[in-house]
């Protein structure tokens, strides 16, 4: 018996309890990792509630995950006993489909969400498949680099998936958990950058994080002086927004990209995408090759996300603390178990 010890929710809405699970033989292909700190990401929020219809209960949450390898299975490749290591939202993948044989992942049909099916990182150990479990490097400071592997990866995948040049402007949409380190991605990308908040009172923090502009989402006149500037627009939160004033902030062949999941229908002006032959697109995480390669850019560029730390026995209080939007900007759980 393979006992593994965390944290666990039953059901929805449900405080997180004390919960132990067998894990069973480890795979041939996987990793077991001892969990030194776990990011708390909203992505946890919305399954702890089923707010995406896709919860399976008991769940124990988390999915951003850092620690050491303690086991391999006999399959395991690249990977070594001691090993920092990180995981993200996505446990496994089926490895022989297209899109896996691709590098593209994280758009497998099989993929394994790392706390959907699975039981994550608020807990003392979890497991992963060798090609998911990602590699830390030397620069990145354990403590704080949880974040980086979802939220991270979601607003820099994107840079990378469309060919952003360094001579682009780039705007992001909120500025919070996700914004704030998509400011960080794009200003060292070399772009310049452009942030959108509706309260005036994170203009500062916004250009600490990168932003060479900083404009209120929520003035109109403001959104019309930089109409046409744009070749990228990264939006970042999970609310409605004006989506037609968004649009019209970019040039001719602009996209705006959706990484913030939006329950609500987006009303888009088709007139406005025809002819100025604009895109709207989305997309989740990032395959383990650009999370790899995120990771080593954030260590080049001494990019890390700004974050609270909880101990993991005060997960109720953290979960708290971020759903009543106080974070500032992401919250790392500290294993503390026995």
């Amino acid at each position: 018996m393979t006992e593994i010890h965390g944290w666990a929710t039953h059901g929805p809405r449900q405080k997180l309890k004390p919960f132990s699970y067998d894990a069973g033989p480890l795979g041939p292909e996987e990793v077991e990792i001892a969990v030194k700190y776990c990011g708390l990401c909203h992505s946890d929020l919305s399954i702890i509630n089923d707010e995406w219809g896709m919860s399976q209960y008991p769940v124990i949450p988390g999915h951003e995950v850092v620690g050491k390898i303690v086991a391999l299975g006999d399959y395991a490749k690249g990977l070594s006993i001691g090993q920092r290591v990180g995981v993200g939202w996505n446990a496994g993948s089926c490895m022989h489909c297209h899109e896996c044989m691709t590098g593209n992942n994280n758009l497998c049909a099989e993929a394994v969400p790392t706390i959907v099916g699975h039981q994550g990182g608020f807990a003392g150990r979890v497991r992963a498949h060798w090609a998911w479990t990602i590699p830390l490097p030397d620069a990145l400071d354990m403590t704080s680099a949880g974040p980086l592997l979802c939220g991270g990866i979601t607003v820099f995948a994107p840079l990378m998936t469309f060919g952003v040049k360094p001579t682009d402007r780039v705007g992001v949409v909120g500025i919070g958990g996700l914004g704030h380190m998509g400011l960080r991605f794009a200003n060292a990308w070399g772009c310049e950058v452009t942030a959108f908040t509706s309260h005036a009172s994170k203009s500062e923090e916004a250009r600490g994080f990168g932003a060479h502009h900083v404009v209120s989402s929520r003035d109109s006149e403001a959104m019309q002086d930089i109409a046409g500037s744009l070749d990228m627009l990264i939006v970042t939160v999970n609310a409605p927004l004006d989506w037609a004033a968004l649009l019209k902030t970019l040039k001719p062949n602009g996209r705006l990209h959706v990484v913030g999941a939006v329950l609500e229908p987006m009303p888009i002006p088709a007139i406005d995408l025809i002819f100025g032959q604009k895109s709207v697109s989305g997309s989740p995480n990032g395959s383990p090759v650009k999370m790899a390669t995120m990771l080593d850019f954030a260590a080049r560029h001494d990019i890390a996300p700004q974050v609270e730390h909880f101990p993991m026995s005060q997960v109720n209080e953290a979960l708290e603390h971020l759903a009543a939007g106080r974070a500032r900007y992401r919250i790392v759980l500290d294993a503390d178990f026995a």
